[in-house]
């Protein structure tokens, strides 16, 4: 399994990060995608994959909505420079949340179209965040995607109509806890089977949306990479398939999305060394 999106840099993981990455590799993660929300934190998540560990780091490089305040031509500079690592293997987490507006909405559509320019321009996919905006971030796409090499939406939590709407626009769509929350997640359950297999991804966007499927419940709310095998479970079981061939499958996805190296889908412990 890839987990194509892991906040790692967050505090939270600041104590035992090198444990959370060996409860991955138990669990039968082989590569995680660190995700980028501002310029500080995607520093720090270019870091974190150049520190070495038990298992290859890649990482993204953008500015979330919440902080699209903070999206000045500087920033913007700061992230192309960023995206000349190795390492980083797309722009983003860059798109629009309508839900806490933690950024006035139109410096999040400014912010946003500044980092899809930035991805058109140096050929990397995007990876986006959308909540409680369907109807603009779609609007964007329709000018932008024809320029993106590919777009994710990441944790998708939206309705069919909207699920449609990204298909014909040639995204792919990845799928978090939030599938396996009972109280918000019904919706997504019933249009997950209905993503194509070529397009699926799935994420435990850690440490957020841990999955209240999990039985025994932790003591802990902080979710972790280690969890992805319960959102892999539950997808499968929607989708009608083999958990171990849907992680195989959408490792696969995620492999071609993010261009990563062929070791990315070995066991880490016997791969060869990061690049």
């Amino acid at each position: 399994m890839i987990d194509i999106g892991a906040n790692l840099a967050d505090p939270s993981f600041d104590g035992d990060r090198r444990a959370v990455l060996d409860r991955a590799v138990d669990a039968g993660v082989t590569a995680i995608v660190v995700t980028g929300t501002s310029v500080p934190q995607s520093s720090r998540a270019l870091a974190l994959c150049r520190e070495g560990g038990p298992l290859p780091l890649f990482c993204t490089a953008g500015i979330h909505p919440h902080d699209a305040r903070h999206g000045s031509p500087d920033a913007i500079d700061a992230l192309r420079n960023l995206a000349g690592a190795p390492e980083v293997r797309a722009i983003g987490e860059t798109g629009l949340d309508f839900f806490r507006d933690l950024s006035p909405r139109d410096q999040q559509i400014a912010c946003c179209e500044a980092q899809l320019a930035l991805a058109a321009e140096l050929g990397m996919p995007a990876f986006l965040h959308e909540r409680d905006a369907p109807d603009a971030m779609i609007d964007l796409l329709r000018t932008w995607r024809p320029r993106l090499v590919d777009a994710v939406v990441h944790c998708f939590t939206g309705e069919a109509s909207t699920l449609r709407a990204y298909m014909d626009l040639d995204c792919h769509i990845g799928i978090t806890g939030w599938v396996c929350d009972e109280r918000r997640g019904l919706g997504l359950r019933d249009i997950v089977p209905s993503i194509p297999d070529e397009r699926l991804l799935i994420e435990t966007d850690a440490p957020y949306l841990i999955p209240r499927t999990l039985r025994p419940r932790p003591k802990t709310r902080r979710n972790e990479p280690m969890w992805l095998a319960e959102v892999r479970d539950v997808v499968a079981g929607l989708r009608n398939t083999d958990p171990a061939e849907l992680g195989a499958r959408t490792a696969a996805n995620a492999v071609r999305f993010f261009r990563l190296p062929d070791h990315a889908l070995l066991p880490p412990r016997s791969a060869p060394p990061q690049a």
